[in-house]
């Protein structure tokens, strides 16, 4: 007697209860594992991305806000700081290294970020083809970025005002792709990187298009003589230009412990910069989002225990539907510990189908997260990787199924072969 078939096809002979049965436990499961995934994807890019990084210098305001613009780029800024402030900080004894970084513009959704060679040297990234940026308007770009627009080395584009697509076009500066990063899993592979020269440069004359026009015909009128002072109003704003420049934010090391208890109250009390620390903001979103997949884990650890009580009510109506089958195949020479194992089998059967079936809709899920990460953030999650917590999940799965399946085997252990027989 094949007990494994007999059990399939009691399943089967059932299939509005099954299918119940199996849709409810899908659920559970898929649920669980996708939050488990999500949480698992998003833990580790965010940890990767804060490596080597112990303070972010911006502009005052959200100190959530800053870390998401500066380290995951998912955000905007919170305004721009003086160049002459940060080079300051930046020299303090407690201060081992800091990373400017200038953006506001972005080429088809991707952002340009103007820096230094230390920041693609922070994530030790590797240059797969070409070279780093080294003067204005030559680009480095991130391998995700490349990939997705197709881009080559020698390749020339123009980047748009703003972060997101449709900005206004700065059709009179070109950039030049001079280099490709691999690889590494961070923020860089959605990166276009350049010279912090390039964005000052390119915001600069931006700033004197829309200023000499107006200014320009009012100056015509009033002074038509006073070409003579132009040279000397050029030195002037040379030098109001070095004064004035700006960043968007900087990234800090500390040399040792000493900076991070001295100096973000410092940079917040005593200068016009806010001070943001990562590992503290991170921790602060997920117990926030934790919240959120607590909630969830509990509706779908409730789904998975109405699935456990359909499996136990199909198992049990089946039963009383079979009890004369029972009774005949003891009748034929099957022993109670048979019977009880068929019921058993039965349950197990429907729970691991609904396991898989579940990681299956999980894997689905993450790949349609994914999608809609890539779309808005330009994030993806890649890999699937067995957690350890799905192994504790299939535990809970075939628990659910043997729980469900013990009252109607000890139903199947104690039936009366001559009682059952005489009221068929």
């Amino acid at each position: 007697m094949n007990i494994f078939r007999l059990s399939f096809r009691n399943m089967t002979s059932r299939p509005l209860s099954t299918t119940l049965s199996l849709l409810l436990l899908t659920l559970g499961v898929g649920m669980i594992s996708l939050l488990l995934q999500v949480s698992r994807h998003m833990q580790d890019q965010m940890e990767n991305n804060i490596r080597g990084i112990d303070m972010v210098v911006g502009a005052k305001g959200s100190p959530l806000q800053l870390i998401l613009s500066a380290v995951y780029h998912v955000d905007v800024p919170t305004g721009n700081i003086a160049l002459h402030e940060a080079e300051a900080l930046k020299r303090n004894p407690m201060v081992a290294s800091g990373i400017p970084l200038s953006y506001g513009d972005s080429y088809q959704g991707y952002r340009i970020v103007g820096t230094n060679h230390d920041y693609p040297a922070l994530y030790e990234a590797q240059v797969a083809e070409g070279r780093l940026w080294q003067k204005s308007f030559e680009v480095t770009l991130g391998a995700t970025m490349a990939k997705n627009l197709n881009l080559q080395l020698g390749d020339a584009f123009v980047g748009s005002h703003g972060l997101a697509e449709g900005g206004e076009v700065h059709g009179d500066h070109a950039y030049r792709v001079v280099g490709i990063l691999d690889y590494t899993n961070s923020v860089l592979d959605q990166l276009i990187l350049t010279a912090t020269e390039s964005v000052w440069e390119v915001h600069e004359h931006e700033e004197e298009e829309e200023e000499a026009h107006p200014e320009g015909e009012r100056h015509a009128d009033a002074h038509p003589e006073g070409d003579h002072d132009e040279d000397h109003d050029d030195h002037e704003e040379e030098g109001h230009h070095e004064e004035e420049r700006e960043i968007t934010a900087m990234l800090i090391q500390f040399k040792s412990p000493m900076g991070l208890l001295r100096l973000p109250r410092m940079v917040n009390e005593d200068t016009n910069m806010q001070a943001a620390m990562p590992g503290y903001e991170i921790s602060r979103l997920f117990s926030l989002m934790g919240v959120g997949i607590d909630t969830l884990s509990m509706i779908a650890f409730v789904i998975m225990a109405v699935s456990g009580l359909s499996v136990f009510i199909s198992l049990y109506n089946a039963l009383k539907d079979r009890q004369y089958e029972m009774a005949l195949m003891r009748t034929y020479g099957a022993s109670r510990w048979q019977l009880v194992g068929l019921v058993f089998q039965e349950g197990m059967l429907l729970s691991l189908s609904g396991f898989l079936l579940g990681v299956i809709f999980s894997r689905l899920g993450l790949l349609l997260v994914s999608g809609l990460m890539q779309t808005s953030y330009h994030y993806e999650f890649s890999g699937w990787v067995w957690l350890i917590e799905e192994v504790w999940l299939l535990a809970t799965a075939l628990g659910i199924g043997l729980l469900a399946s013990l009252l109607p085997a000890i139903r199947v252990f104690r039936i009366n072969i001559s009682k059952t027989l005489a009221h068929a």
